[in-house]
């Protein structure tokens, strides 16, 4: 998904629903602080997002513009109408959200989260699928590690948790490290 795409489906939501602030809490939040992401972090079709005010008619979306609606047929991408519940993401992440609004979104607000917000909740969230995902922003240079330690810590999930996410979050940084130390020129 592109960043006019996110664009059009916060549009489209708020002709719909008749609200104008929504929050997107999926991968395609990266669109928010990254717009111009691309490669394995805009792969996904789908944008997950709720409406701040009225999140009990986020499935009015799902059921109107998501998967296998004309919407999706016509444009290619669609909306998955989520739960405030779906993600699992550090204290205070709503203090950090990155706003998408501009002459594209005709009005409508899509509340991103912050990268390593987003980052925390793939970790956590734990899905092979993630895993391609993470490891771009990793490559990319998208998490801060100390500002991941930090946040993790305020994750609502229990300590066995936290040391599998800082697990997988430093086996991924390791193999960057190999990627990059095989990619170096050699002296001689």
């Amino acid at each position: 998904m592109k960043r006019h795409e996110l664009e059009h489906i916060l549009r489209a939501s708020a002709a719909i629903l008749g609200d104008t602030e929504f929050i997107v809490i999926g991968s395609q939040s990266i669109l928010g602080a990254h717009p111009e992401a691309d490669g394995p972090l805009a792969i996904s079709l789908e944008a997950d997002l709720y409406p701040i005010n009225h999140p009990d008619r986020a499935e009015i979306l799902s059921a109107t513009i998501g998967e296998g609606s004309m919407f999706q047929t016509t444009y290619g991408v669609y909306a998955d109408g989520v739960s405030p519940n779906t993600a699992v993401l550090p204290a205070d992440w709503q203090r950090r959200l990155v706003r998408v609004q501009n002459e594209n979104t005709v009005g409508a607000i899509g509340w991103c989260l912050d990268p390593v917000d987003l980052a925390v909740a793939k970790y956590v969230a734990g899905r092979p699928k993630d895993r391609p995902f993470t490891l771009e922003m990793v490559r990319r240079g998208m998490i801060d590690s100390d500002t991941f330690a930090l946040r993790l810590e305020t994750t609502p999930i229990d300590e066995e948790h936290k040391r599998r996410v800082a697990r997988m979050f430093e086996a991924q940084r390791a193999t960057v490290s190999r990627e990059e130390k095989q990619q170096a020129p050699t002296t001689r």
